[in-house]
């Protein structure tokens, strides 16, 4: 694949605005192809919004993404937040322009107008509005079935043979095996993302297909492919609402919570920020132990006990078999490193996708699922390889806008749409920084550190 020329990135502002103006119209979370609205998302559940009273035509704490309030006006009087979001506004408008001779635009039918034009203006022409960008990802949606063939088969593959010639070098050097292991953590990975997408039905048309391909790889990654795919759908419908917490994200408290909470609570909160908890003890917690258990779905139906009830078995005749076959030296030299190390580097990608500093919370009230797709989510800029690995999953913006897009087109979003390319990107250096925030701060509309946060007056 060709190099793209090197761009110059965008003025960067302590708070950098999403790549669309609001639309005028109110229209319903559940009527717009976003992910939480996706038929896969289970409605009945009262963390799903499922009416339009979260949707607003303005939105009172983020002057900067309404497009029709008059520049330098708060839409609230005396709106600290909104004063902080007109000051720190970036020039994100700038960037509009038309997509790269490098980049490949989708297809347009002969006499239909192309919406990949309105979102990518010209200098000081209108910014794109949800619609615009709805219209327009939805041309990226279609699945290729060849295409996700070929992904399935050059990552399942290779892991598998990876995994074996471990097996044998077991015999000849334990490190030899480890290092063999641990390099197969990055297949693994990628058949998590995978999997991710089945969840999504996005890798094939057919939807029991996606189910039953994810059923058998949830094997593979110790995950429970329907409890998995139950919140996850909670997650891409509830991300960034402050009373929506809970399933499926990274507990995380704003600064007068964390201030209101006794000493216990402080220093238990303290403790699961740790980098060695968040990205060493939880990722095996969450792996090993919590995927065995439903308890949180306990309540839902059979069908989340019977993924992992399912699961479980399949897993113990796996492990079975491998110590019948190999020892005990095969699953603590092999086996475990590779399931540990792929789940850590999971967990790293999680939480960068959504803890960054520019990342949104809202209450209830002010919360809609539109922004918080996009506003919530990092564009985790990577080389190529690790792209590749991740499934580009950095892409994690575009993938809450549009949650049915393959993985393997993500690519081809971000390079048809500068605007999309630079919006909430993060680079590798940068993202080291996120494991320092720990805290939503309300009033500055930012995570912050917990040096941070006892600096603010109470």
């Amino acid at each position: 694949m060709p190099r793209r020329p090197t761009k110059t990135p965008p003025a960067r502002g302590r708070k950098r605005t999403g790549p669309w103006r609001r639309s005028s119209t109110r229209s319903s979370p559940a009527a717009t192809p976003f992910a939480g609205s996706e038929p896969d998302t289970p409605a009945k559940d009262p963390r799903l919004p499922v009416t339009s009273s979260s949707v607003s035509a303005g939105h009172p704490h983020r002057p900067d993404r309404d497009r029709g309030a008059p520049a330098g006006t708060a839409i609230r009087d005396g709106d600290v937040r909104a004063g902080l979001r007109e000051a720190n506004r970036s020039p994100i408008a700038k960037l509009g322009q038309a997509p790269s001779p490098h980049s490949r635009a989708p297809e347009t039918p002969p006499g239909a107008a192309n919406p990949s034009a309105a979102c990518n203006p010209a200098e000081g022409e209108a910014q794109p509005t949800t619609q615009d960008w709805m219209r327009t990802l939805t041309r990226y949606r279609q699945p290729v079935p060849a295409r996700s063939v070929l992904e399935l088969a050059v990552t399942l593959v290779p892991f598998v043979a990876i995994w074996a010639v471990a097996w044998c070098m077991l015999s000849i050097s334990a490190a030899l095996a480890l290092a063999i292991a641990l390099a197969n953590a990055a297949f693994l990975v990628r058949l998590f993302m995978i999997q991710h997408d089945c969840g999504h039905g996005s890798l094939f048309r057919d939807r029991r297909l996606c189910d039953w391909i994810g059923r058998g790889l949830g094997v593979l990654t110790l995950t429970p492919y329907d409890v998995w795919k139950r919140t996850h759908a909670i997650h891409h419908a509830t991300t960034g609402n402050l009373d929506r917490r809970g399933v499926g994200d990274i507990p995380t408290l704003t600064v007068r919570e964390y201030a209101e909470k006794g000493w216990l609570g402080r220093s238990l909160y303290r403790l699961l920020r740790q980098p060695v908890i968040m990205f060493g003890v939880v990722p095996f917690y969450t792996f090993f132990l919590q995927n065995r258990l439903p308890v949180h779905l306990m309540r839902a139906g059979w069908r989340y006990w019977l993924s992992a009830m399912g699961t479980n078995a399949a897993i113990g005749l796996v492990l079975a078999a491998i110590v019948r076959l190999g020892g005990w030296d095969v699953l603590l030299f092999v086996f475990l490193p590779t399931m540990l190390l792929a789940a850590i580097v999971g967990m790293w990608f999680f939480y960068v996708q959504h803890q960054f500093e520019e990342t949104s919370w809202e209450n209830d009230e002010d919360w809609n699922i539109q922004e918080a797709a996009f506003h919530g989510s990092s564009h985790y800029a990577l080389p190529g390889v690790l792209c590749w690995i991740t499934g580009n999953i950095g892409v994690h913006h575009v993938h809450h806008l549009a949650s049915r897009i393959p993985f393997y087109r993500l690519g081809e979003v971000v390079r048809d749409h500068d605007l999309l390319e630079w919006s909430k990107r993060i680079t590798i250096w940068e993202s080291l920084r996120c494991a320092r925030l720990h805290l939503w701060d309300e009033n500055r509309q930012r995570l912050v550190s917990f040096t941070e946060a006892r600096a603010i007056p109470a």
